[in-house]
């Protein structure tokens, strides 16, 4: 048996009771097939980003089970035909393999000196000093240019 999880998305046409017996009719799909659900969430409502089928919200919901390969392909076969399920995604989920590849994943920041790395320029900033240029300019001589400036 292989660990799948299914997330999908019920229309909003109906109620929320409903929505809970399609999630119970999934579960029995996968029961009368042999398969075990790990777990189930209860739909909720949520607005989507886009419009699907011409609706802008729907119930969200996510199924953890577990189930044989082979009749994996009868479920989604009856889930793609249920007109109220919008949408649905079905993945193979390995926690184990999930952690491995996130540990392996990462590179190190600084794999060795010589590779990538150019000589370090110099890059301080010069300061300058700048010299203040004031002109006094005495109270006698503002009144002349006023007296002119206003004689014209």
């Amino acid at each position: 048996m292989k660990p799948y999880e299914l997330t999908y998305i019920i229309s909003s046409e109906i109620t929320t009771q409903e929505a809970e017996e399609k999630v119970k009719n999934i579960e029995s799909l996968i029961k009368e097939r042999e398969g075990i659900v790990l777990r189930s969430d209860k739909p909720a409502p949520r607005t989507l980003a886009y419009p699907i089928k011409k609706q802008s919200s729907g119930f969200f919901s996510v199924l953890e089970f577990q189930l044989e390969p082979e009749h994996l392909g009868e479920i989604k076969e009856k889930i793609q035909k249920d007109n109220k399920i919008l949408r649905h995604m079905v993945l193979v989920n390995n926690p184990a393999k999930i952690q491995k590849e996130r540990r392996t994943k990462r590179k190190p920041l600084i794999s060795s000196p010589s590779i990538g790395i150019e000589e370090e320029k110099d890059l301080s900033i010069q300061t300058r000093k700048v010299k203040k240029i004031s002109k006094k300019v005495e109270l006698k001589e503002i009144e002349k240019e006023l007296d002119e400036i206003l004689s014209e």
